[in-house]
């Protein structure tokens, strides 16, 4: 998208201390900007996407679980693994994604990549800076790339796929800046000598999506942000 966009993870005292109880439950959510939320009673309305519901004796366990495999050295780094309604959201759109990395010359595990950390392919997604959609377009850059309505997923992929495509071939093909270009716009990255803007935002946003990245293409070694 062309302004930032901030992940938050927010933990309520009264969640933090159900993991000490026996009876309360955990409630993991994600909303369309990649906020996550835990909290012990569930959450309503449609912008938060519930990403699992466990009970707090399972996990502390697991955290006692994974605090002995730390200290055995066994841990080798934090999964991206989707879960179950994430991926069958990711198939909902895949042929879309497919057609629009043919028409634009990307690799569809990018476009993959970048759908999900945008929006965690929710097509009905806002942020707080007002980008919205599968792809979180600013009104700017729908209108750029002739996007009437960036809710509808096929104009909004088309759109943010012919964004990225303008990213790459500005920054000589490299991901890293078109990403962060993707996140903060081409100026922040032209600003700061074509280099990744020193934005905390952007910085951790560009290593999600290679995350991601790496993950829709196991065979190939993850990019690091320098």
């Amino acid at each position: 998208m062309y302004a930032m966009l901030r992940t938050s993870l927010l933990i309520g005292a009264v969640a933090v201390a159900a993991w000490g109880s026996a009876r309360a439950d955990i409630y993991k959510y994600v909303d369309g900007s990649g906020n996550v939320y835990f909290t012990d009673t569930p959450l309503k309305g449609s912008r938060y996407q519930l990403e699992w519901h466990r009970e707090a004796r399972k996990l502390v366990r697991e955290s006692d679980r994974r605090n002995i495999a730390a200290r055995g050295r066994v841990i080798t780094g934090k999964s991206v693994a989707m879960g179950k309604s994430q991926a069958q959201r990711r198939s909902t759109y895949n042929d879309l994604v497919h057609a629009n990395a043919r028409r634009y010359g990307l690799s569809p595990a990018l476009l993959h990549a970048v759908i999900r950390a945008e929006s965690a392919y929710n097509p009905s997604a806002v942020s707080r800076a007002g980008a919205q959609g599968l792809m979180q377009l600013m009104p700017g850059t729908a209108a750029r790339y002739g996007v009437k309505d960036s809710f509808n997923p096929v104009e909004n992929v088309r759109g943010g796929a012919a964004y990225l495509r303008f990213l790459l071939d500005m920054f000589d093909q490299d991901v890293k800046l078109a990403l962060a270009g993707y996140n903060a716009g081409e100026g922040a990255v032209l600003k700061h000598g074509r280099q990744i803007p020193p934005y905390a935002e952007t910085q951790a946003y560009v290593r999600k999506v290679l995350q991601y990245y790496s993950a829709e293409r196991p065979s190939t070694l993850a990019m690091s942000v320098r």
